[in-house]
């Protein structure tokens, strides 16, 4: 089954930097687009950054754009997040979502554009 899994959260004073990864299994990696997320207490899931299959197409949300940059590994199956700068606002639990765009170079903003999600990481950042 597909399995998506987070890591690389933790605690980080603010101006410090994190790097997320998402390791993905049991699907063809190369023909989706992913996307990270993040969720605070009693707020709605919210979209951070996409990139698409081959990695060409980025696009990132207003309140990251500068700090954050996502990529990703075809070969190891992987999408990174490096997060720099972080600051109280960023703090939540950070998800990753695969998108089936075979090969457009299609990125998505929309949680419900993604097929498959993995369980968060959390990410907070002390003031």
């Amino acid at each position: 089954q597909v399995q998506l899994v987070e890591s690389g959260g933790g605690l980080v004073q603010a101006g410090g930097s994190l790097r997320l990864l998402c390791a993905a299994s049991g699907l063809t990696f190369r023909r989706y687009a992913m996307g990270w997320f993040r969720q605070a207490p009693g707020k709605e899931r919210e979209f951070v950054a996409s990139i698409n299959w081959s990695g060409v197409a980025t696009d990132y949300a207003d309140s990251v754009k500068g700090r954050f940059a996502i990529s990703r590994d075809n070969a190891k199956n992987t999408v990174y997040l490096q997060m720099n700068s972080l600051n109280p606002e960023d703090t939540g639990v950070y998800y990753c979502g695969a998108a089936l765009t075979l090969a457009a170079p299609i990125v998505y903003r929309q949680t419900a554009s993604y097929d498959y999600w993995g369980l968060g990481t959390q990410v907070t950042a002390s003031s």
